[in-house]
């Protein structure tokens, strides 16, 4: 899935929701520790059904996005200039870019499979 943003000063970019779930700075994801002691580890985010389907995007006051994702992952919070760097890191600037996403899409959709019992 391809998620375009534009800004107020013209800047327009386009990215994965892949790259944009895996930029996600919750605790869950990144651990959290105070001081020497750690609280949690970071989680890895594996590739399971709905874990890069991008549900919503909610306004945190006027700073921040919080992402929902179909796995039900909620914690994400963005701040608008974290939003902003994800974007410009991971920008499908070119035909090339843009099409090799949309074709591991392609090709990873077909790798999900479930057994219902």
């Amino acid at each position: 899935m391809i998620l375009y943003a534009k800004w107020q000063d013209g800047y327009e970019a386009q990215i994965t929701t892949e790259e944009f779930r895996r930029a996600c700075r919750c605790a869950h994801c990144t651990g959290e520790s105070v001081g020497d002691k750690i609280f949690s580890r970071p989680k890895p985010v594996k590739n399971e059904p709905g874990v890069f389907q991008l549900e919503s995007l909610t306004p945190v006051g006027n700073y921040a996005v919080q992402a929902a994702w179909a796995n039900g992952h909620d914690t994400g919070i963005y701040t608008w200039d974290y939003f902003r760097e994800v974007f410009e890191k991971n920008n499908l600037d070119t035909p090339e870019k843009l099409e090799a996403a949309k074709a591991k899409e392609l090709t990873e959709s077909k790798k999900i499979k479930l057994d219902v019992l």
